[in-house]
């Protein structure tokens, strides 16, 4: 399979930025045959609804820029949805288990939750910061506007949260689960 290829579908698949480095390291390749695979890729996406986006020796999938018209409109009937099952339970588990990574969140949850962690975020529900025991993945934690929609003045005033999390370390600890993952897949 050809390396632009390779590249566009770990983008699609992460839907975050991906350093070179670890570009490289996934693919097995050079610096510059990842330059080329990049340039490559970066010439199929021109003109087409998604773009390619550098920025400090990282590189993401983006909208293009004639399209956020378009995608205002879509982000914003998006907001004015039910956030979902799924949308409640990742909420619930970055409220009473975070800040987790999306790893984390998917190993919880049994399948894939970047989407629902994205529809999270572009609500303001959710944040995501740097992991400093990983400075390849990020951790998602709940923002001070959820926690004042919810009428909580901190994290601790959920209902049953002593309990709840007191439970959780319980189960881990009991079932030899990864309170921190390896890495971020």
């Amino acid at each position: 399979m050809q390396l632009d290829v390779q590249i566009e579908s770990i983008l699609f698949f992460k839907a975050e930025p991906v350093s070179f480095i670890e570009l490289q390291k996934m693919l097995g390749v050079s610096a510059e045959e990842l330059e080329k695979g990049i340039h490559a890729l970066t010439q199929t996406l021109s003109g087409r609804g998604v773009r390619l986006m550098q920025s400090n020796n990282a590189v993401m999938l983006a909208t293009a820029p004639d399209m956020a018209d378009t995608i205002q409109k879509l982000t914003q009937e998006d907001l004015q949805k039910d956030l979902g099952k799924a949308g409640v339970e990742t909420l619930a588990i970055v409220l009473y288990r975070g800040p987790v990574t999306c790893s984390q969140v998917d190993y919880i949850r049994g399948v894939n939750s970047t989407y629902i962690l994205r529809h999270l975020l572009t609500r303001g529900f959710v944040e995501k910061i740097h992991n400093p025991k990983d400075s390849r993945s990020y951790l998602y934690q709940p923002t001070f506007e959820l926690l004042a929609y919810l009428g909580l003045a901190r994290i601790e005033d959920l209902p049953e949260y002593a309990v709840v999390r007191s439970e959780i370390d319980i189960f881990e600890k009991a079932h030899d689960t990864p309170s921190e993952p390896a890495q971020e897949t």
